[in-house]
């Protein structure tokens, strides 16, 4: 048996035992081709039956209607962010963000570079982006409403969506797609980079309701439209082809072995409520993210001190707990908790939490 870690990396970040052992099981021979899954032609009835289980599992879990699409594109979530007002800002309409920190700062100086009219309805940077900011209203004038729901660097979630009064809600769900069930009515747009919890890096998945696509317009680039993916079942040109696959196999997992998303949410809340009540009932760690706001996925905290966070991340490395380091951008520490990573892995960091609080606390 290879050496495992309990990986808390943000992304890439773990994914399912079973998926990562069928895929090495089948990786030389994909059902009978004589080829691995990175060999065989996206052309091929091999490739079809894997695109179109991607895309037929992410519509079962997440309860898709026909008017629905589901494409994968290339380029990441951020791409999208320069995609989506590209393809869906409405002539005379403004478009409507919620600031949450990084990445939802990102998608909007990509929609201010193209000289749109953006609304910043609400933002969290006053308090240092650490709750989700509740307290505006959409006035139905809005191309969409676009948001983050998770934000991996601050460690906060939305744990319910805004209303859009009558606006198409968009949302970056990178970090905690498939986390949880969902009503997809109110959404226009949902998009993934699949590196957090559905796959490897690179390619997105993208959910769009088919009267968005109605929207866009001619004179972009052919690469840059989302009718191009959805005309061509994503393979206008070759996708990527293991992304999708290991994808499909992640959904199959989610679908058969963890039962749906109502079983994998209990599975995730209970994994954040030991981690939280951990740092709840220490003097030792601080939780960054105001407790209303907190991140199922991500969970963010400090320590004493600078030098006691560097001894913390190597201490726990060595202990086989991986990935701890909070993002360069904020420091201390961070647990991403994503689908993949059971309890086992957090009743393992609580431990080492507790024994290392009471060696330096």
């Amino acid at each position: 048996m290879a050496h495992r870690i309990h990986n808390f990396n943000a992304g890439p970040a773990a994914l399912p035992l079973p998926v990562l052992e069928r895929i090495q099981a089948e990786f030389l021979d994909f059902k009978g081709s004589g080829m691995s899954v990175t060999e065989i032609s996206h052309r091929s009835p091999w490739f079809d039956e894997v695109i179109d289980e991607a895309v037929s599992r992410t519509r079962s879990l997440l309860g898709l209607g026909d008017g629905y699409e589901v494409l994968f594109v290339q380029g990441g979530a951020s791409l999208q962010f320069c995609m989506i007002p590209m393809n869906f800002a409405e002539e005379g309409k403004p478009v409507d963000y919620v600031d949450t920190g990084t990445w939802s700062t990102k998608a909007i100086q990509e929609a201010r570079i193209q000289g749109r009219e953006v609304r910043v309805l609400a933002s969290s940077e006053d308090r240092g982006f650490s709750y989700i900011p509740w307290e505006f209203e959409e006035d139905g004038r809005g191309s969409y409403l676009h948001i983050t729901s998770n934000n991996t660097i601050k460690g906060t979630q939305w744990p319910r969506f805004p209303e859009g009064n009558g606006v198409p809600l968009f949302c970056d769900m990178s970090s905690d797609i498939m986390s949880r069930p969902l009503d997809p009515g109110p959404f226009g747009m949902i998009y993934a980079g699949a590196q957090k919890n559905i796959g490897p890096a690179g390619s997105a998945l993208v959910i769009v309701r088919k009267d968005m696509l109605e929207r866009v317009p001619e004179g972009i680039p052919t690469m840059l439209k989302y009718r191009t993916f959805s005309e061509k079942n994503s393979m206008f040109n070759t996708p990527a082809c293991f992304v999708i696959y290991t994808v499909s196999l992640v959904l199959r997992w989610l679908e058969e072995e963890i039962g749906g998303l109502e079983k994998m949410a209990a599975l995730n809340g209970e994994k954040a409520d030991l981690l939280y009540g951990a740092i709840d009932g220490s003097g030792f760690y601080t939780g960054t993210a105001e407790k209303e706001s907190r991140s199922l996925m991500n969970v963010t905290f400090r320590l004493p001190s600078e030098e006691l966070e560097g001894r913390f991340v190597k201490e726990a490395t060595a202990e086989g707990l991986g990935g701890l380091k909070g993002h360069r951008s904020v420091g201390g520490c961070r647990a991403s908790i994503y689908n993949a990573t059971g309890l086992e892995a957090v009743k393992a960091l609580v431990g080492f939490m507790a024994e290392f609080e009471r060696k330096n606390g």
